[in-house]
């Protein structure tokens, strides 16, 4: 709920009189910036909705990815697509890639209206005369947050094909593509002047957060979230041409987030932000729980590949997360074969359809640690973050690993951790291009010309492209990139 649908909840002024120029009132349904702007209302409202935007991001997401990451599998008796329109390309010009009109194109409308909503939001606050300073930058830094989380879901998608970045004052107006290196950059910048907002934001904010910021509700507090997001985008970046800058960077953002290097508890490496869901009327369910979603299954996979403590049983992040013994599922039958093979296993982190999921965790920020340690040359650091988790989280035997191993075979180590650790949070995919390693997934697909394939980024959808190319002529990016054919 954005700007788009306040005026559904702004509240009439009752007429003082039945005089003909008195009927020329607001109409509810259409309000402006303006007018949300003069209502001390309006403030929470938008908010509430930019809360709204940020969960439905959140958890499409990591469906979508899990997927490409041979996570997880929508296995839909009558719709064969879910799957397969996943793992099998299209030939174009010799090449497989995924379908620009097919189910695989989604986190994006998505992340633009929360960005249109951030727009108008920010519009809003601007000519808000109710609030003080610190409220308005405390507002800006909050919906400055949530821009940087959808625009890092675009790029962590699209890759290599860019994206657009600017949202225009007016909504048919077409804003350009920019390439991979300015997307980041743009990303960054964004949630660090979110951060410098925050930090001048004083106590509270001038609206309510839910239950699931609990510990992050405050400006001061919420800047940690803010800084573990953009250590998030700075590990991305790094490792998509950023290099040594992005990765000090990564490692600044940490030391101010609220990473607890130190945890051993699972509740202490589960700190961090949720979204909450609930069986209200109007409200949304976790769509990722076997509770309500049967056609959810797991990658076999994940079950032969979890390392044994020194019990002989398997890692415990693998006995929390998965679930064995579902009704045997093959994914559909094509001329090639069946796609992603049987499973019999389940994602099982979220019991109920009202269970809260991570946006990010301690967990992950431990892990990112590791990684932007073992890349400014400090293996031994990254070792002992990547037994923390090992340890606290798996129950496993501490890692081999030493300050002599090769830096790819700690990087191996530390992906192993996040597999496990993040497992259905949307990491596998990403990092597995990250780290030029999307050749050690499984291929899903028995023969043909689609047996090696594996997406490397996901196409703009086919409708962007021809409202592109109608109102301009043609579908080229910068430097002559045509973002419409990846």
């Amino acid at each position: 709920m954005g700007i788009r649908t306040v005026g559904a909840v702004l509240a009439l002024t009752a007429l003082a009189a039945c005089k003909t120029s008195d009927l020329n009132i607001t109409n509810p349904n259409a309000v402006t910036v303006e007018g949300a702007a003069g209502d001390p209302a309006a403030v929470q409202l938008l908010a509430t909705g930019l809360l709204s935007d940020h969960r439905s991001n959140t958890t499409g997401f990591p469906q979508m990815v899990g997927i490409l990451g041979r996570e997880s599998y929508t296995f839909t008796p009558t719709e064969g697509r879910n799957t397969t329109h996943y793992l099998m390309g299209i030939s174009v010009a010799g090449q497989q890639k995924l379908d620009p009109s097919g189910f695989v194109t989604g986190q994006w409308s998505g992340q633009y209206n929360t960005m249109r909503d951030v727009f108008n939001f920010k519009n809003t606050v601007a000519g808000n005369k109710t609030l003080t300073a610190a409220q308005k930058a405390a507002a800006t830094g909050f919906a400055q947050t949530i821009q940087g989380y959808a625009a890092l879901q675009v790029i962590a998608t699209r890759d290599t094909v860019g994206m657009i970045t600017e949202i225009k004052e007016a909504a048919t107006e077409l804003a350009p593509f920019v390439n991979r290196d300015s997307a980041y950059k743009f990303i960054l910048a964004t949630l660090d002047a979110g951060y410098v907002n925050l930090q001048a934001g004083g106590a509270a904010f001038p609206f309510t957060l839910h239950a699931g910021f609990t510990g992050f509700s405050s400006p001061a507090t919420f800047a940690q979230y803010n800084r573990a997001l953009r250590a998030r985008a700075g590990a991305y970046y790094a490792t998509s041409g950023g290099g040594a800058t992005a990765w000090a960077g990564t490692l600044a953002a940490l030391g101010s987030s609220f990473l607890n290097a130190g945890a051993t508890t699972r509740a202490a490496l589960d700190a961090g932000v949720y979204q909450i869901f609930s069986t209200s009327s109007g409200d949304a369910t976790n769509g990722l729980t076997l509770a309500t979603s049967t056609t959810l299954y797991a990658h076999q996979s994940f079950q032969a590949d979890a390392q044994l403590k020194a019990d002989g049983t398997k890692d415990a992040r693998y006995v929390l997360k998965l679930k064995e013994g579902l009704p045997s599922r093959t994914g559909p039958l094509t001329a090639d074969g069946p796609t992603s093979g049987t499973s019999t296993l389940g994602p099982n982190l979220y019991l109920t359809s009202t269970s809260s999921q991570g946006v990010i965790r301690n967990e992950e920020l431990i892990l990112l640690r590791a990684e932007a340690r073992l890349a400014t040359g400090d293996k031994a650091g990254a070792i002992a973050d990547l037994n923390t988790v090992r340890v606290n989280s798996g129950g496993l035997p501490a890692s081999t690993l030493t300050a002599a191993s090769a830096d790819a075979d700690i990087v191996t180590g530390i992906l192993y951790e996040k597999r496990y650790s993040l497992y259905l949070e949307g990491h596998r995919w990403v990092d597995a291009r990250r780290y030029n390693r999307l050749s050690s997934l499984p291929l899903d697909v028995a023969s043909g010309p689609n047996k090696n394939f594996v997406a490397k980024v996901v196409p703009v959808p086919q409708g962007e492209c021809l409202v592109r190319a109608k109102a301009t002529g043609a579908l080229l990016g910068p430097n002559g990139q045509n973002n419409c054919a990846p």
